[in-house]
């Protein structure tokens, strides 16, 4: 398996939590730049949380102390906790992986993406 699936989306009330959940192949999740994005205002994904094959991590400013993304290379799946929901952390999470170097933000190095997952807060 080389697309990565999405779980955990869902709704819940602003404040409350959310773990999303990413199974990637072994060779991709232990060698790749794995990240989070979602559509950002011009509704082009944007990068939230990305986690290098060394395990270093890069959250974006608008997520920041409020997300913890993590990876399990024997499971084969990256995690992303997220906290303190807000209404505008409502989207649809694609889950994607790089085998560029360094790790950035840049969509177009992202060669795999998986479906995605719905998150969505009430307030």
């Amino acid at each position: 398996q080389v697309q990565p699936v999405e779980s955990g989306g869902g709704s819940v009330q602003a404040g409350g939590s959310l773990r999303l959940s990413c199974a990637a192949s072994r060779y991709t999740a232990r060698r790749f730049c794995m990240g989070w994005f979602r559509p950002g205002p011009g509704k082009e994904r944007e990068g939230v949380a990305r986690i290098d094959s060394d395990g270093s991590t890069s959250y974006a400013d608008s997520v920041k102390g409020r997300v913890t993304i993590s990876k399990d290379n024997a499971k084969n799946i990256l995690s992303r906790q997220m906290n303190s929901l807000k209404p505008e952390d409502t989207a649809m999470y694609n889950c994607a992986a790089s085998n560029y170097r360094p790790c950035s933000w840049r969509r177009y190095e992202y060669m795999f993406w998986g479906q995605g997952t719905q998150v969505t807060v009430s307030s």
